[in-house]
């Protein structure tokens, strides 16, 4: 009996732990950049840009975090802006230089693989009569140097090259691609956010014109960014207003925000210097769930890679389902960019790499920190193992064919929409369905009935898999989830949804 009970004991242990393998998401927030904005806050409350002596106090304190980001990425002070975040230091480079190149010169040369902050906007800027041409990648995501020089014309402005890619890890050449461009008279943009902090960043070195930051990727505040703009470069503000920024970003600073990322700034050299480590550690999860799932898919590149990055694709195994798994014992990892989290569609990264929808849709980002330890490691290789070999608590799936109204009528089936309202007002929901936002489930608990089958679904499938293995933690037996969501059930059973979806449809009212 004592071998059983000390298993038992092991089990409980382990669902206990947490692990956070999502840092190319966001960082924990360092005690030494706690400690800057507490005494911040409590101090310094003077305007920047007032005259008076607490004010001057402010300035000085923006001046100082300044200093401390420029040296970090090699920059001179003055050649940095604070931004909100790295999105609007994208959105700012991108429309203020087309605005000054068009109509004269109309072309914008890009990866494919970019964040975001950049696909979006460029997205945009075509409506605006802005070309934009991609230029190919390899399976890795590479970017030959030699294609974006054969893509650059006597129109062409500006190309678009991070140095670092947020999902696949994927280091750039973005020093050959900006030589290239600077003899043919281009200016060049990087977006810097993913590597700095793990790789060294000098943005003189590279030779490029403009380039992006932000604070939480290396252990700052989140709602802070940076935005480098070569002395003599063109640049515009987007945001119109104050002189702030040298009358090139207007709004009053987020004081406590722009101290606490000077402060992680300076504890740059010391997340460099975990970079063996994290390799070390990154190495080791790859070669643990490759001995557990023999197909697994490496997406990351061997060399050329942030240490820290692993993507992977698991064939014939759903993301959504291992990210529900994962998080249930208390790991977190994610499908690809946070900024694309809600999005049932496949990146423009993993599709940019050759991945085909259903490859996309089962690949999972592991992305290490300087927190990351072979315990955590050897925890989350377990889980992995005990989900593959069927040991394992499951949530059952339930196809949209066999929603027929039988089913959606049948008072012992409660179905729990998790949707925003804004994909609500895309496709209607299900019959009889009870809706609440993903983000209020755990305040909802204790409305929830424990002697029905509670169906959860959510637009795609993917949100309601993480949310029905989340009841399932919280002690709710019968849970099920919907696969391919409810545009999937319009799609197999669209005769049901135009008769019946969105009627006596209620809302889960969360307290607290």
């Amino acid at each position: 009996m004592a071998i059983p009970h000390l298993e038992f004991l092991k089990h409980l242990f382990r669902v206990k732990r947490h692990v956070y393998l999502d840092h190319n998401a966001t960082t924990r927030v360092s005690s030494r950049v706690q400690r800057t904005m507490n005494r911040v806050l409590r101090r310094s409350y003077g305007n920047p840009s007032s005259l008076y002596s607490i004010a001057r106090k402010s300035a000085e304190i923006m001046d100082d975090a300044r200093r401390h980001v420029a040296h970090a990425v090699g920059a001179d002070s003055h050649e940095i802006l604070f931004t909100g975040c790295a999105t609007e230091s994208n959105n700012a480079v991108l429309k203020s230089v087309s605005a000054h190149f068009y109509p004269r010169k109309k072309k914008i040369i890009s990866s494919p693989i970019e964040h975001p902050s950049v696909m979006k906007t460029l997205q945009f800027l075509t409506t605006q009569g802005i070309v934009v041409e991609y230029c190919p990648v390899d399976r890795y995501g590479r970017v030959n140097p030699s294609e974006i020089e054969n893509l650059i014309d006597e129109d062409t402005f500006l190309v678009c090259c991070m140095l670092a890619n947020n999902e696949i890890g994927t280091v750039q050449d973005v020093r050959a691609i900006a030589e290239i461009s600077r003899r043919r008279g281009v200016l060049v943009l990087s977006d810097c956010v993913q590597a700095f902090g793990k790789i060294p960043v000098d943005v003189h070195g590279l030779g490029v014109d403009y380039a992006s930051f932000s604070a939480h990727k290396l252990h700052g505040p989140k709602g802070v960014g940076a935005l480098y703009v070569k002395q003599g470069s063109p640049f515009a503000p987007l945001l119109h207003g104050g002189h702030q920024e040298e009358g090139l970003r207007a709004g009053t600073e987020g004081l406590h925000n722009i101290a606490g990322f000077g402060t992680a700034c300076r504890d740059v050299n010391k997340l460099l210097a975990q970079a063996g480590r994290i390799g070390t550690l990154k190495q080791q999860i790859i070669d643990r769930l490759r001995l557990i799932k023999p197909d697994c898919v490496v997406n990351s590149p061997d060399t050329g890679c942030l240490p820290n990055t692993a993507n992977i694709t698991f064939p014939n195994t759903s993301n959504a389902a291992l990210l529900a798994m994962f998080d249930y014992h208390g790991i977190a990892v994610s499908a690809g960019s946070a900024c694309n989290t809600h999005d049932d569609k496949p990146s423009d990264t993993l599709k940019a790499i050759g991945l085909s929808d259903r490859a996309a849709k089962e690949t999972v980002r592991f992305s290490l920190g300087s927190e990351t330890t072979a315990r955590d490691i050897r925890y989350t290789a377990w889980a992995f193992r005990e989900y593959v070999e069927g040991r394992s608590l499951l949530v059952n799936i339930v196809s949209p064919l066999e929603l027929d109204e039988p089913f959606l009528l049948d008072e012992q089936n409660y179905i729990l929409d998790v949707r925003t309202q804004g994909l609500r007002k895309k496709v209607k929901s299900l019959p009889n369905a009870h809706e609440v936002s993903f983000t209020a489930i755990g305040k909802s608990l204790h409305l929830l009935p424990r002697d029905k089958h509670i169906l959860v679904v959510c637009q795609g499938g993917g949100l309601s898999y993480i949310a029905a293995y989340f009841l399932r933690a919280k002690g709710f037996e019968r849970v099920s989830s919907l696969r391919t969501g409810v545009c999937g059930w319009k799609e197999r059973r669209g005769d049901l949804y135009h008769r019946l979806a969105g009627q006596n449809v209620t809302s889960v009212r969360a307290t607290g």
